[in-house]
């Protein structure tokens, strides 16, 4: 019992020791609402926090029959409740819906610092166990709700991407690359599965998650994220993450596609131009207005400057030794989406029903951040493109808010999108434990 209690002061003093530090420094949140989003996002000076800013909205979910809401036009709905954890999403041909139900694996509790993120976690509703399992999700009746919600695939170890090519569906567990068997129309899939790649996963395993995507020539690309903030833990922890892996179905061999891309999440290829386009996760405790987490072209042998750089070019001066000569060939990120917003699914409006305004550009997910203030995210945006393929100019739109109550608590955080087979929009809401439709109300 006194070991326990030692532990929590412990906790409590760390707590007590940001709280202090952040009133000291004032209100860090500058910039005009909007000022950090779009093509030229506004930038404040650089301020290197000794401790995080943490503003951890705790969660309290949904209640029977509540719902975010939609923008005009739209209406919101549950088309699945019930789920543990619910993170991304993949939709099959024949219209079926796959959900990875999952969370990171089991972190370190030895020290300080993983007994302060553990709490942290529990509180924002993320210190669940994974459930390590797939499941299905059919609705064959077209009413709006799936009917059938069965298992699909178990066993795994923490798996968050999912692709489908022929009868084969991969999914990356948080250390592999795995191939299973797929029928259409299967409920279940009960085979054991080859491993195609082990994926790193060296202690500390910061951001656990690995995104997955098939392109039209039929690799895939896997987005692994940093084991850091800014390579703290030493570089050599580092290898092959920070990346997007393109990676030989067939064979297994891989190599580096991109890189400096601190924690890719969603990776989505655009309908039009083919080009395959990710939305990336920026670091933290530079203060609540630095830096933009964003929305780019994932171009071959793009270097996108982590951590030695942001923002095509901006130093980040906490990295030692630095490197000045990667400056002039760190690419520059197409599109802001804010500041600690913390954007995890990313899926373009091909097939979309859900009028004019939603014709063409990207859904994105945003989760939401622990380390801002006043909160940012929690939300489901739309940024519009152009006809040619290329981001536009204009702002995001909110599709679906609503996830923050009047208190700050999270009822919900969303996670996922995807446009399912009648033409409206999916999203996953880990907190909620619900997979959310999003129609026309026209």
């Amino acid at each position: 019992m006194k070991k326990h209690l030692i532990a929590f002061s412990l906790i409590i003093l760390v707590l007590l020791a940001g709280v202090i530090f952040y009133l000291a420094q004032g209100d860090t949140a500058q910039l005009p609402p909007g000022a950090d989003v779009g093509r030229e996002p506004t930038f404040t000076a650089a301020r290197s926090e000794m401790v995080p800013t943490i503003n951890v909205a705790e969660a309290k979910p949904w209640h029977a029959g509540e719902h975010p809401t939609a923008a005009r036009g739209l209406s919101a709905s549950r088309f699945a409740d019930g789920l543990a954890h619910p993170r991304s999403l993949l939709r099959l041909p024949n219209g079926d819906i796959l959900v990875a139900e999952t969370n990171s694996p089991p972190r370190q509790t030895g020290g300080i610092v993983s007994r302060v993120m553990n709490y942290l976690m529990g509180k924002a509703g993320a210190g669940v166990p994974s459930a390590n399992r797939i499941t299905l999700l059919r609705d064959a009746d077209g009413d709006g709700r799936a009917e059938v919600k069965t298992a699909f695939l178990t066993g795994l170890h923490s798996p968050y991407g999912m692709a489908l090519i022929g009868d084969t569906l991969f999914v990356a567990n948080t250390d592999a690359l795995m191939a299973f068997p797929y029928k259409t129309g299967d409920t279940r899939i009960v085979a054991k599965g080859r491993k195609i790649l082990n994926l790193p996963a060296q202690a500390p395993n910061m951001h656990w998650t690995r995104s997955l995507v098939a392109g039209p020539s039929g690799l895939l690309y896997v987005g692994v994220g940093a084991n850091s903030n800014i390579g703290e833990n030493g570089l050599e922890l580092e290898e092959n993450r920070a990346n997007v892996l393109e990676v030989n179905p067939k064979t297994g061999d891989y190599r580096i596609f991109a890189s400096g891309l601190r924690n890719p999440v969603g990776l989505a290829f655009e309908p039009e131009s083919g080009v395959l386009w990710g939305v990336v996760n920026e670091r933290d405790m530079l203060g609540s207005d630095l830096v933009p987490d964003y929305l780019t072209r994932v171009e071959f042998g793009g270097f996108y400057g982590w951590p030695w750089n942001y923002w095509g070019g901006y130093e980040d001066r906490r990295v030692q030794p630095q490197r000045p000569e990667v400056r002039e060939y760190t690419k520059r990120p197409d599109y802001a989406l804010g500041n600690h917003v913390a954007p995890l699914g990313l899926s373009f409006a091909a097939g979309a029903k859900l009028g004019d305004a939603f014709r063409n550009g990207a859904f994105v997910g945003l989760h939401g951040s622990w380390n801002r203030k006043p909160a940012a995210g929690y939300k489901v945006v739309f940024v519009p493109f152009a006809d040619n393929g290329e981001v536009g100019k204009a702002k995001p739109v909110d599709v679906l808010t609503g996830f923050l109550d009047s208190d700050g608590d999270a009822r919900g955080r969303p996670v996922d999108v995807t446009i399912d087979a009648a033409g409206t929009l999916l999203v996953s809401d880990d907190v909620g434990g619900v997979v959310w439709r999003v129609a026309s109300a026209r």
